[in-house]
């Protein structure tokens, strides 16, 4: 059966721990902004793939500048809101999806996803309400109590990464629920509307969300070394 892949990239954040003039989604790659990365990676996987940025209205000028300068091809705008739950429901809004079409929601932060990435995500999502890539924790935990604090064992716990992708009904009947501060990522949305059932495929490593100026440095390192496949 035939089927629509939609892609939400999550655009409207403002970066206050990075800090610089300007959002870390457009900061400089390797010579395109950072989100341009991730649009060309979808675009590569799939040439049909139905993109939508969501966009603090604070950056369309920012927008329009990127897509005079990059072909980027046919994207939708919908503006951000106050939370990244927010963005994403009102991204969820424009879409009219059939019933066997796929929601993946991006964070335009992270420039390194790859198409084998993408392709274990669709791969893992038959049969589940979701696929959501994760990596093994490298460094020690301890869990805060009130008491102070206790180590736990890491091999219980993984990181996870974006895109995640999910049943596109299914994730817009989950973000008709009211907000919760234990909404993290779309995953523990879909939870919270008891669609708990993620497959979990395998992330990457050189998949990092630019947080901070050092990461910049260190996703130039990843494209030299290759990881744009």
């Amino acid at each position: 059966m035939e089927r629509d892949i939609y892609a939400i990239v999550m655009a409207a954040g403002r970066g206050t721990r990075f800090g610089g003039e300007l959002p870390k989604q457009f900061v400089d790659l390797a010579g395109m902004p950072v989100m341009v990365h991730a649009i060309n990676t979808l675009r590569h996987w799939n040439p049909d793939v139905k993109i939508v940025v969501a966009l603090n209205p604070d950056d369309a000028e920012i927008w329009s500048s990127i897509t005079d300068r990059y072909d980027l091809g046919d994207i939708a705008v919908t503006s951000g809101g106050a939370t990244r739950w927010e963005s994403v429901r009102n991204a969820l809004a424009t879409l009219k999806p059939g019933s066997n079409d796929v929601v993946m929601v991006h964070d335009g932060a992270r420039p390194l996803l790859t198409c084998d990435m993408l392709d274990r995500l669709m791969v893992g999502l038959t049969g589940h309400d979701g696929a959501i890539p994760v990596v093994a924790l490298t460094d020690s935990i301890r869990h805060i109590t009130p008491g102070g604090s206790e180590a736990v064992d890491r091999s219980e716990f993984c990181a996870v990464q974006t895109p995640q992708a999910f049943p596109a009904l299914k994730l817009q009947k989950a973000y008709q629920n009211p907000y919760q501060e234990s909404f993290t990522d779309d995953a523990s949305v879909m939870a919270a509307a008891g669609c708990r059932d993620m497959a979990l495929v395998a992330g990457d490593v050189r998949n990092i969300k630019i947080t901070n100026p050092c990461d910049v440095a260190i996703a130039n390192i990843y494209l030299k070394s290759g990881s744009d496949e």
